[in-house]
């Protein structure tokens, strides 16, 4: 073997070598924050992965951590305010789709700055893959005793929301 094939093999050897050693890139290294994580991973039931979800979601209210908000929503999901007149829906305001939901987080809840967003009383219905739910929901010192209700479908293993229908209550 020559001396300058070995030189090349040398440093090829060297290069390796040192590449394990180099820092790997990481979304936090970055400056991005990582890809959330499937909330629902490990529940040990269905209504246990669902109850999960509805607590995720008033997690994320506070925290305004609208990446792992969107990661609770199914895409074709719909949030509406029933306006407290919840057999005219006429009069509803509607967010369809994961964007329209995002917006209405960074618009219209966060500036609320929500201490507190705890679902209690939470009622579970589960029929094979979709689910619903019902549940007494405070923020801030705000109690919804009509309730919040909620709609779920199981994809792939997980469950997502597909549904919130809020302000059920008539003032």
């Amino acid at each position: 073997m020559s001396f300058t094939l070995r030189c090349c093999a040398f440093v090829g050897l060297v290069c390796l070598s040192l590449a394990g050693c180099a820092p790997v890139a990481t979304p936090a290294a970055e400056g991005r924050s990582p890809a959330p994580a499937t909330p629902t991973a490990q529940p040990a039931t269905d209504v246990e992965a669902i109850r999960q979800l509805i607590l995720l979601e008033g997690q994320g209210v506070v925290r305004q951590d609208l990446a792992g908000l969107t990661n609770l929503w199914a895409p074709e999901a719909v949030i509406t305010d029933a306006k407290h007149t919840p057999d005219q829906s006429a009069d509803d305001a509607r967010w369809p789709g994961r964007d329209a939901i995002c917006q209405r987080y960074t618009v219209l809840v966060f500036p609320a700055n929500p201490a507190v967003n705890s679902p209690t009383e939470i009622a579970i219905a589960i029929d094979g893959d979709r689910a619903t739910a019902v549940s007494t929901t405070r923020i801030g010192q705000e109690v919804s005793p009509g309730g919040d209700r909620w709609s779920f479908v199981k994809r792939e293993g997980r469950w997502w929301i597909t549904e919130l229908t809020y302000n059920l209550e008539p003032e």
